[in-house]
C-alpha cells in the first residue's frame, strides 16, 4: 500500500540520520546497530529489518554522506556572474565555506576514505564520487581557460578542476583538524595572499 511504503521510507531516513549522528561523533569504528537503534529510539530488530545487517547500514550511510557532501550546485547567483574566472572563484569560496562549516561530516567522509583501503565496495564508491565531483568543475574550468588563455598557459581543464577541488578539500580538512579555532575568513585571507586576489565580494 502507498501509505506503508511512505512510512517505510521515512523509517529508513530516521535510521540513517541516527547512524550519521553516531558515526560522525564516534567514527565508523564506534558505529553499532545498538547505538543507532538507541539514537533513533527504535529496537535493534527494527533497524535490522530495514537494513538487514550492519554492513548494509554502513553502505547506506556512505551513500547518504556522499549525496550530501560531494554534490556541486551551480546556483543562479553564481551562474549569472559574467566572468568565467570570477564565477569559478565565487564557486570555490562557496564550496569551501559549505564544507568547512561541517567538520564532523568531513571527518566521517575521510573515515570512509580510510575504510576504502580494506573495503573494495567503499573504495569504488568513494573514488567514483570524488571523480564525479571533480568532473563537475571541468566545464566551468574550460570556460576560464578559453576566456583567459594567457593567465593559464599550459593548464588543462582537468588540471584546473583538480586544483579547485584541492583548495576546497584542503579548507575542509583544516576545519576538521581544529574546528574550534578554524576561522574561514582568516583561511580565505591567507589563501588570497598566497595565490592572488579572489573575486570581489565572493567571501561569505
Amino acid at each position: 500500500m502507498p501509505g506503508s511504503k511512505a512510512s517505510e521510507e521515512a523509517r529508513r531516513k530516521q535510521i540513517l540520520r541516527a547512524a550519521y549522528d553516531v558515526a560522525s561523533r564516534k567514527g565508523l569504528a564506534g558505529l553499532t546497530v545498538r547505538h543507532v537503534a538507541a539514537k533513533a529510539d527504535l529496537s535493534t530488530g527494527l533497524v535490522l529489518f530495514h537494513f538487514k545487517s550492519k554492513e548494509h547500514l554502513v553502505i547506506a550511510l556512505l551513500d547518504y554522506v556522499l549525496e550530501t557532501t560531494t554534490v556541486l550546485h551551480l546556483t543562479e547567483d553564481i551562474a549569472s556572474i559574467p566572468s568565467p574566472l570570477d564565477r569559478l572563484l565565487a564557486l570555490l569560496v562557496r564550496e569551501m565555506n559549505r564544507l568547512s562549516a561541517e567538520p564532523r561530516r568531513i571527518r566521517l567522509f575521510f573515515d570512509f576514505w580510510a575504510q576504502g583501503f580494506t573495503h573494495p565496495l567503499i573504495r569504488v564508491r568513494m573514488q567514483a564520487e570524488i571523480d564525479r565531483y571533480r568532473e563537475a568543475f571541468r566545464p566551468i574550468a574550460a570556460e576560464v581557460l578559453a576566456a583567459e588563455p594567457d593567465r593559464f598557459s599550459h593548464v588543462t581543464a582537468e588540471g584546473l578542476a583538480a586544483v579547485a577541488v584541492g583548495f576546497i578539500k584542503g579548507c575542509a580538512v583544516q576545519s576538521m583538524i581544529d574546528p574550534k579555532n578554524f576561522d574561514f575568513d582568516e583561511y580565505l585571507s591567507a589563501m588570497q595572499g598566497l595565490v592572488g586576489q579572489l573575486a570581489p565580494g565572493a567571501a561569505v
